[in-house]
C-alpha cells in the first residue's frame, strides 16, 4: 500500500502518516511526472496546486483514494473518480475559521482604507483627508453561502452589531441571528457582500453584470471562496464606474492573476488582494493535516 504525498502536509500530519507503517513518500511531481507515477500509487494526498485531471485518474490502475487536505474540490475530476471507484475524501470546515478571518479583514481593509493608507505612508504621502472610510456598524451584509465557512463569518460580523442576510439553496432556517433571503435580496439590500460557495457549473459567474446592476450603489464586495464564481470582468467595470466601492479579493478566475483582465483589475485604487491564503495559516494547516490523516487512515483499513 503506498500512499503519495503530492502537496505538503502540517509537519506532525506528515509524521504520523510516515509512522502508520505503510509506504509513504512526499514529493511534489508536475503533471507528466504524476501520470507516470500514478499506477504505482494506492492513495495520492493533494491541497490546491496539484489538479487531479481525468488523465491522471485513468492512469492510477491502483488508485484506491484521493485525499484533498481542504475544502473544495474543484481541483479534483471528482466524476472520473466515481466513474472509476475511486474514494475522494476532504476536509470540510477545517480552514472555514481562518477563511472567515481573512474575509473580515478584507471586508474592513476596504471600508476603512488600510491598504491604500499603508501604500500611502511607505511612499511618503500623508493622505489622510482623502482616506474617510465606513464603519460595519448597522449596516447590512449579504452571505452568499452559509456552510460551514458562511456560519463563521456571520458568528463574527454579528458581533460587529450588523444586520446579517445569507443566501443558500439547501438552507432554510437558522437557530442564528439571520435572515435567510433569497439571492436578489442580498444584492438589492447589502452594503457589504462575502461570497462563500464552491465553484460549480451553478455557481460560475453567479455573481454577474446583472447581479452588479441589481445592488446597492457602494455596496463592497468579498470574494475569498473561489475565483470563477465572480465575472472579473463585470467587477471590473462596477469598480471603475464607482458602482461597487471597493473589492477584497483572495481568488481569481485566473491563478495567479497575470493576464490582462487580472492585471488591470488590479491596478485600480479600490482593490485590496491577497494570493489566496484564506486557508494559509498555521491553525488551520495543522486541522487540515490532522482531519485528512485520520480520514486516509479510516479508509485505508476498509480496502
Amino acid at each position: 500500500m503506498r500512499i503519495h504525498v503530492n502537496d505538503p502536509l502540517d509537519k506532525s500530519a506528515m509524521e504520523r502518516l510516515m509512522n502508520s507503517g505503510y509506504n509513504v513518500t512526499s514529493e511534489h511531481l508536475e503533471k507528466d511526472e504524476l501520470i507516470k507515477e500514478i499506477p504505482n500509487i494506492d492513495v495520492l494526498v493533494v491541497r490546491s496546486a496539484t489538479k487531479v485531471t481525468a488523465d491522471i485518474i485513468e492512469a492510477g490502475k491502483n488508485l484506491k483514494i484521493i485525499a484533498r487536505a481542504g475544502t473544495g474540490l474543484d481541483n479534483v475530476d471528482v466524476e472520473k473518480a466515481k466513474e472509476k471507484g475511486i474514494k475522494v475524501i476532504n476536509t470540510p470546515g477545517a480552514n472555514g475559521i481562518s477563511v472567515a478571518e481573512l474575509a473580515i479583514g478584507l471586508m474592513i481593509s476596504c471600508a476603512r482604507h488600510i491598504a491604500k493608507g499603508t501604500m500611502d505612508l511607505k511612499n511618503g504621502e500623508w493622505t489622510k483627508k482623502q482616506l474617510k472610510g465606513h464603519e460595519l456598524y448597522k449596516r447590512t451584509v449579504g452571505i452568499i453561502g452559509f456552510g460551514n465557512i458562511g456560519r463563521e463569518v456571520a458568528k463574527r460580523l454579528l458581533a460587529f452589531d450588523m444586520r446579517v442576510l445569507a443566501y443558500d439553496p439547501f438552507v432554510k432556517e437558522t437557530d442564528m441571528n439571520v435572515e435567510i433571503v433569497d439571492l436578489d435580496t442580498i444584492f438589492k439590500e447589502s452594503d457589504f457582500i462575502t461570497i462563500h460557495v464552491p465553484l460549480t457549473n451553478e455557481t460560475k459567474h453567479l455573481v454577474s453584470k446583472e447581479a452588479f446592476e441589481k445592488m446597492k450603489d457602494g455596496v463592497i464586495l468579498i470574494n475569498a471562496a473561489r475565483g470563477g464564481v465572480v465575472d472579473e470582468e463585470a467587477l471590473y467595470n462596477a469598480l471603475a464606474s464607482g458602482k461597487v466601492y471597493a473589492a477584497g479579493l483572495d481568488v481569481f478566475e485566473v491563478e495567479p492573476p497575470t493576464d490582462e483582465l487580472r492585471k488591470k483589475l488590479l491596478e485600480l485604487p479600490n482593490v485590496v488582494a491577497t494570493p489566496h491564503i484564506g486557508a494559509s495559516t498555521v491553525e488551520a494547516q495543522l486541522r487540515v493535516g490532522q482531519i485528512i490523516v485520520d480520514k486516509i487512515l479510516e479508509e485505508v483499513k476498509k480496502l
